[in-house]
């Protein structure tokens, strides 16, 4: 018979809910204009070093770049609702790597994870867990330290994405 040794604890996150007056297709695409676009297929047979410079050409504003890209909008045409609505995946790999060397378990919460919604024509929300609060958790300053940035640099994608 296996064992099964389980812990659980409570975390205080913080989530932002920003509304944007700006329409939803055009903040989305503005967002995908700014930030630079994982290709894992870049990477294969490249040197540590030949990665790095890889990563280095994929990276857009503020050093993110989107790793996926979940239309949430189109699975909802499949109980016949139309909505707006996509959820990124966006982060970069080398930060990741940094972080998790330090604490494996800050995986769970790279890449980060934004949703981007239509709330009426003309109207865009943006819903995220606080990266700082996400990672903090762990009690890791290497950890804490690369999360508080990330909170910096996020708002400043999503500003300049929602930019008239």
């Amino acid at each position: 018979m296996t064992s099964i040794a389980s812990s659980a604890s409570e975390v205080k996150v913080q989530h932002r809910s920003l509304l944007i007056e700006r329409g939803y297709e055009e903040f989305t695409g503005r967002l995908e204009q700014i930030l630079g676009r994982f290709v894992a297929s870049k990477l294969k047979g490249l040197t540590p070093d030949g990665a790095m410079e890889a990563l280095k050409s994929m990276e857009g504003e503020q050093g993110f770049m989107i790793i996926n890209i979940f239309d949430h909008g189109a699975d909802l045409l499949m109980v016949g609702q139309r909505r707006k609505a996509k959820q990124y995946l966006i982060g970069n790999p080398f930060v990741a790597i940094q972080i998790t060397r330090y604490d494996i378990r800050a995986a769970l919460y790279a890449p980060l994870r934004v949703l981007v919604f239509e709330s009426e024509p003309g109207r865009t929300v943006v819903e995220f867990d606080q990266p700082s609060t996400l990672f903090g958790q762990f009690g890791r300053n290497e950890v804490t330290a690369g999360a508080v940035e990330s909170d910096g640099k996020l708002d400043r994608v999503i500003a300049k994405a929602a930019m008239t």
